[in-house]
Order: structure tokens, then C-alpha cells, then sequence
């Protein structure tokens, strides 16, 4: 995908092969959490964009900001959701087959925040293992999520379970 407005190409969903055929060490990685079906989204001020870098806590609005797991440190300061989305591909084609949100609180102006690292951890194992857990988010956010993802791929979203529709209604 291409930004018409810059030429630049989009941060996209993307479905990579786990198959033990491409990869010549056959022991390796055993264990491990492949994260190539995970796409971090960050909804800020009504508006979900992709960001790769939330992947390693360094998305563009949690850079420069000191975080604590003290809510008062980010008094003041906003709302802001990472969700972690899980894609599936099957024969018919690839759907959105996970998605949990973990909540973040960011004061710009004493770049101090909150958020609890653990259920950020937590949140991003759920979506692996394709749970919907989005009943914390409100309307605005629900909505702007369901927005990017229709966008994004809408045969994807038309594939994807009732339970993830309905937890985007509004």
C-alpha cells in the first residue's frame, strides 16, 4: 500500500509463514511466541494508526515519556489505547482473529505516563492465542478501531469472528 500523499509506503497487517519448511534450523525458536501474525494499533485522540514500534514500548506517543505504574504520575494527561491484533490466514483468506486493548495514560506536557507493563504482556499473549478483549475501550476509540481495520482489509473483516463485530459495535 502506498500514501498517495507522500509516496511512501504504509505500515501494513502482515501474514508471514511460520512453516518449519523455510527455516533450516529445525530446533530453533522452539518455545518461542512468533509475533509475525501481531500488529500493535495505537488509538489517540479518536484516530488508530498502526505503529510497529509500540511492538518494543516505543510507538511515536510513548517516546520522550517516563512511565510509572502510578496513575497519579499521568494526572492530567489523556487516554491512550494499545491493541494488539492478531491476523489468521485459512484457505478463504486472512481475517482478524484477535484483538485485546491495554490502556495507557499520557501527559505530554510533564511527558510522565502510566501503564502497567505486565498487562501489556498479558494482553499481547491474549490476542496471540485469538481471545477478543476489548470491553474497556469507549465508543470513540471502539469506533476508530473498527474504522482502521475496515479500512485496512475489508475482506479481512468480513472474515472475522461475529465476537470481534460485536465487540466494536456502537
Amino acid at each position: 500500500m502506498e500514501d498517495n500523499q507522500t509516496g511512501k509506503k504504509q505500515l501494513g497487517l502482515n501474514i508471514i509463514s511460520s512453516s518449519q519448511k523455510s527455516s533450516k534450523h529445525k530446533g530453533f525458536g522452539t518455545g518461542a511466541i512468533n509475533l509475525n501474525n501481531v500488529s500493535p494499533i495505537i488509538i489517540d485522540e479518536g484516530e488508530a494508526k498502526i505503529d510497529v514500534g509500540a511492538m518494543h514500548a516505543k510507538s511515536k506517543v510513548e517516546r520522550g515519556i517516563k512511565f510509572t505504574a502510578e496513575r497519579m504520575d499521568a494526572e492530567g494527561g489523556r487516554r491512550v489505547w494499545l491493541v494488539w491484533v492478531a491476523v489468521d490466514k485459512t484457505e478463504e483468506g486472512g481475517s482478524y482473529a484477535g484483538a485485546t486493548a491495554c490502556e495507557m495514560w499520557i501527559n505530554s506536557e510533564t511527558k510522565r505516563g502510566f501503564k502497567i507493563l505486565a498487562d501489556h504482556v498479558n494482553k499481547l499473549d491474549y490476542a496471540i492465542k485469538r481471545k477478543i478483549m476489548l470491553g474497556e475501550m469507549d465508543d470513540g476509540a471502539k469506533t476508530a478501531l473498527k474504522t482502521l481495520l475496515t479500512a485496512h482489509n475489508e475482506e479481512w473483516w468480513n472474515r472475522s469472528p461475529e465476537e470481534l463485530k460485536e465487540a466494536l459495535s456502537v
